[in-house]
């Protein structure tokens, strides 16, 4: 099977020609259906593989697909790489992708661009699959930005919005900035090393100099800082809650922002041998994670503050990269997979509910009216702010494990982040499912659980989100747990704890007890003391009035660099375009129609005006011949 590896991402690509081609001239169930079996086709498919992949004696192997580029000095094959990290993500991208559509297909069933809607998101999981199973850079490349074109087409799917146009393009944007970085990195792979191939790569590693390397691994992780969404990088994923909400569950967790995750643990053996670009990566992580966690504190829109919140919670797969545990990073992208698909697709059953109202100030008490929806965001929610046995606790727990070991003060910080998790995860489940209901009568009218299509993906998601910790359980005494052993041929330098057992113990204690006790305060102020967010924003603190401002951040954007380049277009289209290069072009044609104006006076009709011009032509040749001689 693993010889037909090239069928993951061709079957999604069939769907996404299908759709795209007669999605207008077939029925909405059809469309959606060839949607939905293409993706099932490709986790089938990739089940098979990684069963296959487990039992074979070599973790790693090469699928050759036809010959690519060919030249001189470049040789890049079309090639699949098939070992324990590619085919886990597989898992990942196919499996949570096909809940996704299956939820959609309830969720868009009224919209007008159903077809549309279904060929962008099956081209979306083709390219994340190409992503992660080519062999080079080059074709990662393509996958990189083939997602990031799916974005924002996705993001910007209700093209007659502006703001969610504008929505779109900064995401497009902002990622071509980290694209950048990543592009150039992959020059400089090829002018170190000659090749682009992840194995030719990786056995010259230890050759260059480690100058080198942090420059490599340096582009690389601003590649990634703009997909994963890391400081300075981050303000495109609030903004993109903008697409449809399954747009955002699948770009959450199984998608766009998982890529950065993957590309560095690909390229691990550049940060295993660079002390300093480990370092950066975990510092970048820790802080965008904390910072990201406060402004979820003071947000109201609900898709917003799972935004802030996958912002956050990939601060921390980035310090767990950071820090040397790859498998930990990987296992809790795994985690956040499930109940961040989970808590969006949930919160899409909740505006849905609501006839398209997303503010949880204007909720409250849905508690019974929709009970799945209700039941399944509580799974998500437990899950998320780290409380056993749910996998979140586990995955979360062992990144801040390995930090303690690395640094006292990131495992701070971490912490500190999870506890802000904890509440803003819990001020939402409050709010929107308890007490009174805060919105319109014809809200209040409207309410009704979704559909089994919508219902039953978060079910299983929720199941997913319960048992997925057995994934970082140990396989037997004296051995790490699965997860890592599962990763250990890709990773060059496993980082494994070597923490007392008491620290282990400790440590969860910690976790675990600030988690209940940040849970119960979060209960006591808004269930039993009934406070509500403010409805203005004049009503703030001016420290809470900052946060919920994002910390102005996008204002010092625009402030710095795009009101700066507007000025800079203007001037230049005002001086340079329109006086300049304007007058210029517009004198030439100006010239040439006064030339021709007074030319065109010469045929007046008169043939004794032409009889005259025609002599004295003859003499003036005559006096110039004899002045030649």
């Amino acid at each position: 099977m693993i010889k037909l590896a090239a069928l993951v991402p061709l079957f999604p690509l069939i769907g996404f020609l299908i759709n795209g081609f007669f999605g207008k001239k077939i029925s909405k169930g059809l469309s959606g259906t060839i949607a939905c079996i293409s993706i099932l086709a490709s986790f089938v498919v990739s089940l098979l593989i990684f069963m296959e992949l487990n039992h074979a004696d070599n973790k790693s192997q090469i699928v050759d697909v036809f010959s690519w580029i060919n030249s001189a000095t470049l040789q890049i094959p079309f090639q699949f790489l098939i070992d324990p990290l590619s085919s886990w993500f597989l898992l990942i991208i196919t499996g949570i992708g096909f809940l996704i559509h299956v939820y959609s297909t309830g969720y868009m069933h009224e919209d007008e661009g159903y077809s549309r809607f279904f060929t962008y998101l099956n081209l979306f999981v083709f390219f994340m699959i190409l992503l992660v199973i080519g062999n080079n850079y080059m074709i990662t490349f393509i996958g990189w930005e083939g997602v990031g074109l799916c974005s924002y087409l996705l993001i910007g799917f209700w093209y007659k919005n502006t703001a969610y146009n504008n929505a779109a393009k900064k995401a497009f944007i902002m990622n071509r900035i980290g694209d950048l970085g990543f592009l150039l990195g992959i020059i400089l792979i090829f002018v170190t090393f000659g090749s682009v191939t992840y194995t030719d790569i990786f056995a010259k590693a230890g050759t260059v100099s480690t100058a080198t390397v942090t420059t490599i691994a340096l582009l690389l992780f601003i590649g990634a800082m703009g997909k994963s969404a890391q400081l300075p990088l981050y303000t495109w994923l609030p903004d993109a809650m903008a697409g449809p909400t399954p747009v955002s569950a699948l770009i959450h967790a199984a998608t766009m922002v998982t890529a950065g995750i993957f590309m560095v643990v690909r390229s691990n053996v550049f940060y295993s041998i660079s002390d300093v670009a480990s370092e950066t990566v975990a510092i970048i992580g820790v802080v965008t994670a904390l910072f990201a966690a406060t402004i979820g504190l003071f947000q109201n829109d609900i898709k917003k503050i799972l935004a802030y919140s996958t912002v956050s919670q990939l601060g921390l797969m980035f310090l767990g990269l950071g820090v040397g545990a790859y498998s930990s990073a990987v296992f809790h992208v795994t985690t956040h997979a499930f109940f961040k698909a989970l808590l969006f697709l949930g919160a899409g059953s909740v505006i849905h509910a609501m006839g398209g109202e997303q503010d949880i100030r204007k909720m409250g008490g849905l508690k019974d009216k929709i009970k799945i929806t209700f039941i399944t965001m509580l799974i998500g929610t437990i899950a998320i702010s780290g409380l056993p046995p749910f996998s979140g606790f586990f995955s979360k727990d062992e990144i801040l494990a390995h930090t303690y070991e690395h640094s006292k003060i990131l495992w701070l910080l971490g912490m500190i982040t999870s506890m802000l998790t904890a509440f803003y995860m819990f001020r939402l489940l409050f709010l929107t499912f308890y007490g009174k209901f805060r919105g319109t009568h014809d809200q209040e009218h409207h309410l009704h659980e979704s559909p089994a299509s919508m219902t039953i993906p978060l079910v299983v998601l929720a199941a997913l989100a319960i048992v997925g910790g057995a994934l970082g359980l140990p396989e037997f005494w004296g051995m790490e747990n699965w997860m890592s052993h599962q990763l250990e041929p890709v990773i060059l330098r496993p980082n494994y704890s070597t923490l007392h057992h008491e620290t282990e113990w400790m440590l969860m204690g910690l976790a675990v007890a600030s988690a209940l006790a940040i849970i119960y305060f979060t209960y006591l102020l808004f269930m039993k003391n009934g406070v509500r967010p403010a409805d203005r924003e004049d009503q703030l603190k001016p420290w809470q009035k900052m946060i919920y401002n994002k910390y102005y951040v996008d204002e010092i954007y625009d402030a710095l660099f795009r009101k700066p380049i507007d000025f800079l277009s203007n001037a230049f289209h005002k001086f340079l375009d329109v006086q300049f290069i304007d007058a210029i072009v517009n004198g030439v044609g100006k010239s040439v129609t006064a030339i021709g104006n007074t030319v065109r006076l010469l045929q007046n009709g008169s043939i004794g005006f032409y009889l005259v011009g025609m002599v004295m032509g003859v003499v003036l040749i005559i006096l110039l011949t004899f002045l030649v001689k």
